[in-house]
């Protein structure tokens, strides 16, 4: 079989086939950019909000949509230029084949302002760029087309007129005369090929689907008169196949190629490797039984094989170059063993040598004997060759021995053989340890053996067997050498291996999200938190992208990016989320380099205008806040990446709920430690209402202690001050300390409900209420004013070194004389000073709290606790008398 040929470019059914899903994917998109790959690629962006999509165009190749990422070049070419000058931002309104020639054409725009870019796939290929009325404004490449004398050049007409139209299948007796005309021998598909448009994988198709073989010949298989209803039949069928392609979307099908391939590993193995042949609308008969890649679409398809090609011939670069590799190792390997194999041959002939010169040992003296006493005759060296040849006429057994003369270097030539060599065949048998090589030559005329005039015929055995040894040794080292070598030229192969090893410089595109082109990062509670780049990006990020719900975050630095923390659900943003976003704001600023730790703030959406006051305009990228600020807690300068893993649709479902607010958790378990709380604080309710009211005075006395102690046991964290200020009235002091949302609601099921208005909730101060006991069991809550900040404060100091008096108990005891303390009035500032001293090391952490929040009230600390968004009540004083 023939080998087949890479399909490298589109044919007629191919074009129709991908036009439908070019067509259904792009008729309405607008030219973002145009790019070129190299002076023959082209690729076209097209996009819409939330779409992009990029066409591909070859010249005299293929058209289709791509998603993947393909190398641009640096400066773009004229070519490239004139068509963003003309086509950017223009909408494709059209795209569609010119008759069924392969050639495609793309309009963008519409009326007069309309442009076209005309494709041609076949032959060489061309792109031309014209107006509306097909007048060429650009071509990429100037030709005369000499069968229509047409000139394709600048302010020229584009023929589209020109263009193949479809004709009417021909007539069985036109294709008898057509099918006269071929070779005997010839292939019946490509002789039809040229004759028609449906391109010689349809043809060859059809022409099985009734019944053809494959790779059918002319003459030897078909019968032109006989079969020529048969072959009209197939084309017809490959006409209805053209048809069908134009009218809707299509599968993709790519035929693959098995090829052998060499790895290197601990030894060499070998592997198949696939390789794309042929892309195709249909699956035809031809390929059901090779290997093959579906596709949903033909585009996709197209755009796959052509993807890999590039790797494909990176491939098989690296394939010849494992190929080369090994062979390199192979010989190697084979000129190691060559060596071995010489030495022990180089071995044995040594030994055999010697042993011939000791067998005949007495022929060999003779031999040196009479060379000598020529030498020292100093017989001509020329005379003295023919003495040998008159001696060796007469039959004498030394001349015949000597066979030539290498008096330069004091050496003669010997032939000698063994011995008794056919006496008996006995003997023969017996010589079983004696190798092949040595019984050939031992059965041949004779072994050549070169003697030393200097030495005897012992001697020159002698030298023999040292040379046998040192080839020994020669034999031991290489073969110690050999493996050192073989090891080297693996792991030397191995390395160029993994040298060779290449990937794929073409990659699938990334879905790349709206928010990428910003500064942005996923919180810590899942909420998304972009940040302009620059002025033009913080001015898009408000206008668009800054919607109700959200929070507008920025810092007053010189640089700082204007920060927007998404909130699609509407709920408050926590604030680990605020932090981290204040964090973003601040660490991109003049901060940074000037390492100052400052604030940022953030206000709500509706706080971030572009109206600017009368009389004042506002550059790029500023914007008017107008109401109050929330500030952040200063935040460190710091930064970190991380990378982030998309989760595949189908595990969506199996990582929801994984990155919650960390307060929605807190306050979950709040809820229920108040459910628990509230349950045991019922039943000791229960058992409190059990005790009887004729009780005396001290088991009434020890009932309110154990229910002191369980209140005490519910409230760890609070604590009521009472301070005596005159007749039986007593002062409440501040005594909550990080009281949970659970304990304020747990107490409030024991104590009488207060409004905001009698409590003084409303204001941002404590409460400091007089409490003054009246007859039976009523309470009377009277509210004093409010204090200044400097009475507050001296109130906190006397706290803090134990002036004030602590009797929670007493004062509930207060119908009960006999148990109730003597209470002191309120310390006086004189006497505040002469308080006891503070313990040791206790006096200087004091004094740097007091420089520290010298300039800070109670109002503004639980301001701060609420730019915090601390999820818990407000912290206020209970009054509680019994």
């Amino acid at each position: 079989a023939q080998a087949r040929t890479m399909k490298g470019r589109f044919t007629t059914l191919d074009v129709r086939a991908v036009l439908p899903d070019i067509r259904n994917r792009c008729i309405g998109l607008r030219v973002a950019n145009v790019y070129d790959i190299d002076s023959k690629t082209y690729l076209i962006k097209l996009s819409r909000p939330d779409e992009k999509l990029v066409v591909l165009i070859e010249s005299g190749i293929r058209i289709h949509t791509t998603d993947f990422e393909w190398p641009k070049n640096a400066f773009p070419s004229s070519f490239s230029m004139k068509l963003r000058k003309h086509i950017q931002s223009r909408r494709l309104v059209k795209i569609e084949q010119l008759g069924v020639d392969r050639i495609v054409d793309m309009q963008f725009g519409s009326g007069e302002a309309a442009y076209h870019v005309i494709v041609e796939l076949y032959d060489r290929g061309n792109i031309a760029l014209t107006d509306c009325e097909y007048v060429i404004l650009n071509l990429l490449r100037v030709r005369t087309d000499a069968d229509q004398d047409v000139r394709f050049a600048v302010r020229e007409r584009y023929p589209i007129e020109a263009a193949r139209q479809p004709e009417a299948l021909m007539s069985e007796e036109k294709l008898r005369e057509l099918l006269a005309t071929a070779k005997e021998g010839d292939s019946l598909k490509r002789f039809l090929n040229p004759h028609f448009m449906f391109g010689p994988a349809v043809i060859e198709h059809s022409l099985q689907q009734v019944g053809f073989p494959l790779d059918t010949k002319l003459g030897t298989n078909v019968d032109v008169t006989a079969d020529v209803h048969r072959i009209l039949t197939a084309l017809s069928h490959a006409e209805t196949y053209l048809q069908d392609a134009g009218t809707k979307s299509m599968k993709g099908y790519v035929v693959q190629k098995q090829q052998q391939t060499v790895q290197m590993a601990d030894i060499a193995t070998t592997t198949e490797l696939l390789t794309y042949e042929e892309f195709h609308p249909m699956l035809f008969c031809q390929h059901e039984a090779k290997p093959r890649v579906e596709f949903d679409t033909f585009n996709q398809a197209v755009d796959n094989f052509f993807s890999k090609l590039g790797s494909q011939k990176l491939d098989m670069k690296q394939l010849q170059q494992e190929k080369s590799a090994m062979k390199r190792l192979d010989n190697v390997k084979k000129d190691h063993e060559k060596r071995v194999v010489e030495l022990r041959k180089a071995q044995d002939t040594d030994a055999y040598k010697a042993q011939l010169i000791e067998c005949n040992v007495d022929l060999v003296d003779r031999a040196i004997l009479v060379m000598r006493n020529l030498v020292a005759h100093a017989v001509d060296w020329t005379e003295m060759g023919q003495m040998i040849k008159e001696a060796q006429a007469q039959g004498d057994p030394v001349a015949k021995a000597i066979k030539t003369l290498r008096l330069d270097v004091n050496k003669f030539t010997m032939l000698l053989t063994e011995p008794f060599l056919g006496d008996s065949d006995e003997e023969e048998e017996e010589e079983d340890a004696l190798s092949s090589s040595r019984k050939s030559k031992s059965k041949a005329k004779g072994t050549v053996v070169d003697i030393d005039l200097d030495l005897s015929a012992h001697a020159n055995a002698r030298s023999f067997y040292d040379q046998k040894r040192f080839a020994a040794k020669k034999e031991h080292k290489t073969l110690e050498a050999s493996g050192k070598a073989m090891k080297a030229a693996e792991k030397k192969t191995r390395q160029a291996l993994k040298e060779v090893a290449v990937t794929t410089s073409i990659r699938k595109a990334r879905k790349v999200f709206w928010f990428e082109k910003f500064l942005w990062f996923i919180s810590s509670e899942n909420y998304l938190v972009i940040g302009g780049r620059d002025s033009q990006q913080n001015e898009l990020i408000v206008k668009r992208h800054l919607r109700p719900g959200d929070v507008y975050v920025h810092a007053d630095l010189h640089g700082a990016t204007s920060c927007i923390v998404k909130n699609p659900s509407g709920s408050p943003i926590p604030p680990k989320t605020l932090h981290e976003a204040g964090s973003m704001a601040v660490c991109n600023s003049a901060a940074w380099d000037a390492r100052i730790v400052t604030s940022a703030w953030w206000v709500h959406h509706d706080q971030v205008s572009k109206m600017a006051p009368t009389g004042e305009y506002l550059t790029t990228g500023a914007f008017m806040v107008r109401g109050k600020r929330n500030f952040l807690p200063p935040t460190q300068l710091a930064v970190g990446f991380a990378v982030l893993f998309r989760v595949d649709d189908s595990c969506v479902e199996k990582h929801l709920h994984e990155r919650q607010s960390r307060v929605a958790e807190l306050l979950d378990d709040l809820e229920v430690a108040g459910e628990e709380e509230a349950i045991a604080l019922e039943s000791d309710e229960e058992e409190q209402i059990e005790l009887s009211d004729n009780q005396s005075d001290t088991q009434s006395t020890a009932a309110l202690l154990d229910a002191q102690m369980s209140m005490d046991s519910l409230f760890p964290d609070t604590s009521i001050d009472l301070q005596y200020v005159k007749g039986q009235t007593f002062q409440l002091q501040r005594g909550i300390s990080a009281v949970s949302t659970a304990s304020v609601a747990s107490s409030n099921q024991q104590m009488p409900e207060f409004d905001a208005e009698d409590l003084g909730v409303g204001s941002d101060d404590g409460l400091v209420a007089a409490v003054e006991p009246t007859a039976g069991d009523e309470q009377v809550y009277q509210t004093k004013p409010r204090l200044s900040a400097k009475q507050r404060r001296e109130i906190k100091k006397q706290k803090d070194r134990g002036d004030v008096g602590r009797s929670a108990i007493e004062t509930s005891l207060s119908d009960h004389p006999e148990t109730l303390p003597e209470f002191k009035p309120i310390a006086s500032e004189s006497d505040t000073r002469q308080a006891a001293p503070p313990k040791r090391g206790q006096k200087h952490k004091l004094k740097k709290m007091k420089d520290k929040y010298k300039d800070q009230d109670e109002e503004e600390r639980l301001m701060r606790m609420e730019l915090l968004a601390v999820r818990c009540r407000e912290f206020i004083d209970l009054q509680c008398v019994r």
